[in-house]
């Protein structure tokens, strides 16, 4: 039986601005570096599926080295003006795995859903395994224009080389494509972009599915009032993906599991569905 376990990874506080945007366009990035207003203390969860073709990490999560002085750039405004960490060694991805058992080595797969450091910080306990990313992800990241727009490539592991996710025209309810993490199919990943580009969700099948959907909403409620993020670049195509995400609950039964909601790993315990 496949079993999904929600791994917080540490804390994060953001603008409020940027879990639900406003304003169009610059303006909604503008908001975030002005808006005086903090969310509360909220998770950073990384995603483990014991399936048993074997085990399959969804994210990294975050890396107590953000408290290192240095390890974000000192110019780039979002990181001086609009997040705050609360991380520590023992909440790194490496920990948190062997608190319930499991040894990082023997991790099969990893799929980032996007490369925000928050994501992506604990990659440097993942030596071995093989990890996926979308290459729109990839290239995006890249080099200055990279950090440029809130990426770290300079903190990845110099041994880091992702394998580029290559999706198959096999449609999932209103996702056109998808690419199978098992040879059964019942996992597998899909794209979503929105809250960058490259960004990608994974889908445990089953009854109720199980949607690892990284940042395409920061809460289920902002899903459901259809509010998007003040950090997609394209705010339509992010609204696009997230109707498609409530066609789908409508057509079938879904928990709904983003990285950031507070309520996330009840919900994946209870097994509660989204209600569009």
């Amino acid at each position: 039986m496949t079993k999904v376990h929600a791994i917080r990874t540490g804390s994060v506080r953001i603008k409020l601005s940027q879990m639900a945007g406003r304003g169009r366009g610059l303006a909604r990035a503008g908001h975030i570096l002005i808006d005086p207003d903090w969310s509360g203390w909220v998770p950073i969860y990384a995603w483990l599926i014991e399936h048993d073709e074997g085990l399959i990490l969804v994210d990294t999560g975050e890396t107590a080295r953000v408290h290192e002085r240095g390890y974000h750039p000192r110019w780039h405004p979002f990181y001086r003006r609009a997040s705050q960490f609360q991380v520590t060694p023992d909440d790194e991805i490496g920990a948190q795995l062997q608190k319930i058992g499991v040894r990082a080595r023997d991790i099969r797969d990893v799929v980032i859903t996007h490369m925000h450091t928050d994501h992506a910080g604990g990659l440097a306990h993942v030596v071995g395994s093989r990890t996926w990313l979308h290459p729109i992800e990839w290239d995006r990241a890249q080099g200055f224009l990279g950090q440029v727009q809130g990426y770290l490539p300079h903190r990845w592991p110099k041994w880091w080389n992702p394998e580029p996710l290559r999706f198959e025209p096999f449609a999932f309810g209103p996702f056109r494509e998808r690419m199978p993490l098992t040879k059964r199919g019942d996992v597998f990943v899909v794209p979503t972009p929105g809250h960058t580009p490259g960004h990608v969700s994974v889908i445990v099948q089953g009854s109720p599915s199980i949607f690892i959907a990284g940042d395409t909403s920061y809460t289920e409620n902002l899903l459901k009032q259809g509010i998007v993020d003040g950090v997609s670049p394209d705010e339509d195509v992010a609204r696009q993906t997230n109707q498609r995400i409530l066609a789908l609950a409508r057509e079938q039964p879904l928990v709904y599991l983003p990285s950031h909601d507070p309520q996330s790993a009840d919900r994946l315990a209870r097994l509660a569905t989204l209600t569009p």
